[in-house]
């Protein structure tokens, strides 16, 4: 691809006309050039922008910030419409470096993600997209040079480039993502994209000294599990030897594991976890055995290491959170896994508002089972939502024929775990380990359930053959999954019918969660208050201590909006608690 036209500058009085020029463009391509991938210690060196006819490259090095007010006027209005590859990335820096919030964003790495529509063989780095949609293959090698020094030709060319290849490249995504229906969605998509740069960049704080007080309680509690369990299992060997000491056991090793099990009358087909919590019931060292197992995991995945990721600036967590992790759109996480920290107090509360400040943890009650109950219009499970009576206890007398009332904690628990299950598609035997059963025991309970509920069994059986049929499921913005299977794999097919009942739901759930995020960030603008994390159904804000309550009302109101704009039928509820730490109460 040849250079395009560009203009390098470097003085204010070069600024007015260049932004007349893009103002009066609907449509302008932004990119950015740093000296490093981390905004808290690289600086912004370069702001490309560019329009059909030109691109301007601003060097960011020779303007003061208060140079920059109508730079950051255009950047952060809703139109022109920006388009940048990965705009979360730039966001965070021109938030950083240059105080804008950027508006009117079109990403065409995330288009691209909506357009392939699950198809895993495709790449989405700019170069990958571009040749995908354009034909044209781009030079990257410049992105790795030295942007801190005096720029030379290839580096400036290579900026430029970047910039104006991105308006043809959305044009063809626009075509794509308007054949497939997907416009809605990837509105919803770029909407998200600030507050996902602005929750990156202020990270969420971890009391270290908390985390280690608590490292040091899982390091006791697994010695404590390891010592019994090797006294446990080395009785075998130690009646196979008179005088020789038991041979310590490699309780990591499935091998050694099972020929222990065997030696004290244990017979084991295998020593993963679902064939051994089927045992725990019966024998108590298969039970200390899964015990063992969930420390050693907590140790290796939640030790010292979170630590490592408390930045040297901050002194606070900033994870990278990705914002379509899968097909559905579920947003996942990464260095670290913030979305998997144990559910516990232990663990959460290490995870602190600093002093003069508190955390808001709001987060949707149900809501995917909410879902499921307005896609099925199923009468019961509607009236059960709109009885405001607790969901679980009363699919438990929906479907053992039992008063309200004498629902057993056991039969409450049995009922959570099938409406927790059904939108995963769980079938009897999911269900059996669940909650300790036969499966034929689950068989009659999942009969039961969908008895009680004949428009959820109905809804699922249909969402299931029609995702086998068109080889595809939508959400309710129209997000878009196609499956790529073997139709004469019976395996496969099974697969299918069970991602076909779920998908749905958990992509709808992940519009609702998106616009959520929006709508949080709206209303938190003028405020000290900050979305921090956030965990599928979960947003957490921190903000000032005086206004905890106001903000909490904020959260729960724009999440509430958000949930009732793709639900008609089923009441939303969001339940938002003020704390001092990652805990809801």
């Amino acid at each position: 691809m040849d250079a395009p036209d560009y203009q390098l500058i470097t003085k204010s009085d070069e600024l007015a006309p260049a932004l007349a020029a893009l103002w009066a463009s609907p449509v302008i391509g932004l990119d950015t050039e740093t000296t490093g991938l981390d905004a808290h210690s690289s600086r912004l060196r370069l702001l490309q922008l560019g329009t059909p006819e030109r691109s301007w490259i601003i060097d960011l090095f020779h303007f003061p910030a208060g140079a920059l007010g109508p730079v950051r006027e255009l950047l952060a209005a809703p139109h022109p419409v920006k388009v940048a590859h990965n705009a979360k990335f730039d966001a965070k820096f021109l938030l950083k470096h240059a105080g804008v919030r950027l508006g009117g964003i079109f990403d065409t790495y995330l288009a691209s993600l909506l357009a392939s529509a699950g198809n895993e063989s495709d790449r989405h780095s700019l170069e990958a997209v571009v040749q995908r949609y354009l034909g044209i293959q781009l030079d990257k090698s410049a992105q790795v040079s030295d942007w801190s020094g005096e720029l030379v030709g290839y580096q400036l060319d290579y900026a430029a480039r970047d910039a104006a290849i991105l308006l043809p490249l959305r044009e063809k995504i626009l075509e794509r993502l308007d054949e497939f229906d997907l416009m809605v969605a990837a509105g919803i998509e770029f909407e998200c994209v600030l507050p996902m740069a602005e929750m990156e960049l202020a990270g969420f704080y971890l009391d270290s000294g908390c985390w280690r007080a608590q490292l040091e309680r899982v390091r006791a509690a697994h010695r404590e599990a390891s010592d019994e369990l090797q006294s446990e299992l080395g009785r075998g060997a130690s009646q196979m030897s008179l005088f020789d000491a038991p041979p310590q056991i490699n309780l990591d090793s499935p091998q050694q594991v099972r020929d222990a099990l065997a030696r004290i009358g244990i017979e084991v087909e295998g020593t993963s976890e679902s064939k051994l919590h089927k045992l725990a019931r019966e024998h108590a060292v298969i039970k200390r055995l899964l015990e063992y197992r969930s420390l050693s995991k907590s140790l290796s995945t939640y030790g010292e290491s979170m630590l490592d990721f408390i930045h040297p600036v901050t002194g606070r967590l900033h994870a990278d959170f990705r914002q379509i992790g899968s097909p559905t759109g579920r947003i996942t996480c990464s260095q670290p896994s913030l979305q998997q920290v144990p559910h516990t107090v232990e663990y959460r509360s290490c995870f602190r508002a600093p002093e003069g400040r508190k955390l808001v943890v709001a987060d949707f009650s149900q809501i995917e089972m909410r879902i499921l109950a307005d896609f099925s219009r199923d009468r019961a499970l509607t009236e059960a939502f709109h009885s405001g009576a607790d969901l679980h206890r009363t699919t438990a007398s929906q479907m053992l024929g039992v008063a309200l009332e004498s629902v057993t904690p056991a039969q409450r628990e049995q009922a959570k775990s099938l409406n927790y299950g059904i939108v995963y598609g769980m079938g009897a035997e999911g269900l059996a380990n669940r909650i300790d059963s036969s499966v034929q025991e689950a068989e009659v309970l999942i009969e039961k359930y969908f008895a009680a509920y004949p428009g959820v069994d109905r809804w699922l059986r249909d969402a299931a053959e029609r995702a086998v049929k068109e080889g595809r499921s939508r959400t309710a913005s129209g997000r878009l999954w196609v499956y790529n299977f073997d139709v004469f794999d019976r395996a496969q097919m099974a697969q299918m019918r069970r991602v076909g009942k779920n998908a749905p739901i958990q992509g709808t759930a992940s519009d609702i969660f998106k616009r959520a995020m929006t709508l949080v960030d709206a209303g938190l603008k003028e405020k000290d208050a900050q979305i921090v994390n956030l965990i599928h159904d979960e947003i957490v804000v921190e903000c000032a201590e005086a206004i905890a309550e106001e903000v909490a009302g904020i959260v729960e109101g724009a999440m509430v909006a958000a949930g009732r704009e793709f639900l008609t039928r089923i009441p939303v509820i969001v339940e938002a608690v003020v704390s001092d730490a990652w805990l809801k109460k």
